[in-house]
């Protein structure tokens, strides 16, 4: 009677797993039948031989399945193929009008298979449905790197981020994918681009980043309707991410300013991106093919007196007045490596005179103080951080009327940005 029982258990077990696939979204109603027809294929033959002949019937919507036997009526002394022929003595058990050559249907039934059988067809079905699912994913995301996706933060670890898409499909994003300002818990919604396909053993492993130009690139296309429909094409992308970006843009439409449609009015359109970007200072810059005029643009917001152009070696020469080398240079030196890697040359800056040592404009703190902070020591003369530093920490909270906090806060920033101790 026990052993009666267990076998009911298992034979439960078996239909609970096969509801349990046929209610996963992830998995077609066709190709669930077609993996529940092959897992019993495989097991009846390898119960009643290759030879045998069955139908096999599965029923996902109400989540059962119906296994008919075909088998030839034979004399009983004629039997040499047990798995498709019957003596016609237990034939006509089945139905007493059945005659030799006829073919008997009967079932197959779940009671049918013992404890062990069951728990293999389980198995089978379980495995079965978990490598077709890793290879819908793998498919599914191989075709989409570089293309923008997002889902809810699951998991958050110390070196990576655990995200389900829509379909409840992991991404990972790594650390070292994350831009540095990013901050995320449990339930958050996170975008990102598909960096990459990795297969480890035989699950894949899908890679997103955030520090990807590609990133930039997706959600410009979805913020700026013109780069959408092709108006305007992004011609490169360089990041420091969560620091500075330049983007290069052309039109082919002379009516349209592919600048100025990027940015929008007041900077309406780029501005909901540099928050994606936590903060990243978005260079959007019109494509020319005047090589020193692009070098120009892209060093921009300095002013350039000349520049020479080296097609050979791929450098570029720029001469400037003392007071714009630092706006050339960027805050930590961003603004001219990426200008160098958006148009292809090494580029170096030369002062037109020698006289000044260097020195950072002050509008390059923009990002760590408030306008207001930086107009009014500004309105005090004080336009670069060595102009800041001539004054006391006295006369610059008395004359910029400005808390001393603050004005200790862009003292320290200065320091580190000039390498003073």
């Amino acid at each position: 009677m026990a052993k009666a029982v267990k076998k009911t258990e298992e034979n439960q077990r078996l239909i609970d797993t096969f509801q349990e696939f046929k209610e996963s979204k992830n998995i077609e109603r066709e190709t669930l039948m077609r993996i529940v027809e092959d897992v019993f294929r495989t097991a009846l033959a390898r119960k009643y031989g290759s030879d045998a002949r069955f139908e096999v019937i599965v029923n996902v919507d109400r989540g059962d399945l119906e296994i008919q036997r075909y088998r030839e009526i034979v004399e009983d002394d004629a039997l040499k193929y047990p798995a498709k022929q019957i003596k016609l003595s237990d034939a006509i058990k089945i139905e007493p009008d059945f005659e030799v050559g006829e073919e008997v249907t009967d079932y197959i039934r779940m009671t049918d298979f013992q404890r062990r059988e069951i728990l293999s067809l389980r198995q089978n079905l379980v495995t079965k449905i978990m490598e077709y699912e890793k290879d819908m994913i793998y498919a599914k995301y191989e075709g989409r790197v570089g293309e923008l996706v997002s889902g809810e933060v699951t998991q958050v670890w110390r070196k990576e981020i655990l995200v389900k898409d829509e379909d409840e499909v992991e991404l990972i994003l790594p650390k070292n994918e994350q831009i540095p300002s990013d901050k995320y818990k449990k339930g958050d919604t996170l975008s990102a681009v598909v960096l990459r396909v990795e297969v480890k053993g035989s699950a894949p492993n899908i890679i997103v980043s955030r520090t990807a130009p590609a990133f930039l690139e997706r959600l410009m296309e979805t913020e700026i309707p013109e780069v959408y429909d092709g108006l305007i094409t992004i011609k490169n992308v360089v990041r420091a991410p969560g620091e500075r970006a330049k983007v290069l843009v052309e039109s082919y439409d002379d009516r349209i300013d592919p600048v100025g449609a990027c940015v929008g009015i007041k900077g309406s359109r780029i501005h909901s991106i540099v928050r994606e970007l936590r903060g990243e200072s978005i260079d959007v810059i019109n494509y020319t093919t005047n090589n020193s005029l692009l070098v120009a643009r892209t060093l921009s917001p300095a002013k350039i007196s000349t520049i020479e152009i080296d097609e050979a070696n791929k450098t570029a020469k720029v001469f400037m007045n003392p007071d714009q080398v630092s706006l050339a240079i960027g805050k930590g030196g961003y603004n001219i490596k990426l200008a160098s890697k958006l148009v292809g040359y090494a580029i170096d800056v030369f002062r037109n005179d020698d006289v000044e040592d260097e020195d950072v404009d002050l509008q390059e703190f923009i990002d760590e103080f408030d306008q207001w902070v930086i107009d009014a020591f500004k309105q005090i003369g004080c336009d670069t951080a060595k102009s800041v530093l001539k004054l006391t920490r006295e006369e610059l909270i008395q004359r910029t009327d400005l808390e001393e906090e603050t004005v200790e806060a862009l003292l320290l920033s200065i320091k580190k940005e000039l390498e003073l101790d």
